[in-house]
């Protein structure tokens, strides 16, 4: 009976994660998570040599999307959890990258994802974290 409870709370705490609001995140870091993805796997592949920093760089943000979109369709708790913190982490890399290929844009000779702040995705990677944050601080269990 007990495990009826559990799966009931994560199936309310995956409604509320995924309705209004988190249904757009959702669809949002998916569509972010297959054009990081798609960008970084043929930059690595073709021309890694030219600028692997800003590939890498490209790559883990991927790595981010895909993982803040799991945990966001997974629903629950602990996977709420997860989602804000990798929500916050992906802010503070946003942010350096940003704040780094302004600064000293001779150090990428291509862009990352992250580059001027996600200049090259309508701002998007920098707007992401700071509406999936507040999404998933709202969306709390009471």
């Amino acid at each position: 009976m007990g495990g009826t409870v559990t799966r009931e709370g994560a199936a309310g705490s995956r409604a509320r994660l995924v309705r209004g609001p988190g249904l757009l995140l959702v669809w949002l870091y998916g569509v972010m998570s297959v054009g990081a993805v798609s960008r970084s796997a043929y930059q690595i592949a073709t021309e890694y040599d030219r600028a692997p920093l800003a590939y890498t760089l490209s790559a883990v943000a991927a790595v981010v999307y895909a993982f803040i979109t799991y945990t966001l369709v997974r629903g629950g708790e602990t996977a709420r959890r997860a989602a804000l913190v990798c929500c916050a982490a992906e802010l503070v890399g946003v942010l350096v990258v940003g704040t780094w290929t302004v600064i000293e844009p001779s150090a990428f000779p291509d862009a990352t994802v992250w580059s001027a702040f996600g200049r090259g995705y309508l701002f998007i990677p920098v707007l992401l974290p700071v509406t999936g944050i507040a999404w998933l601080r709202r969306s709390r269990r009471g």
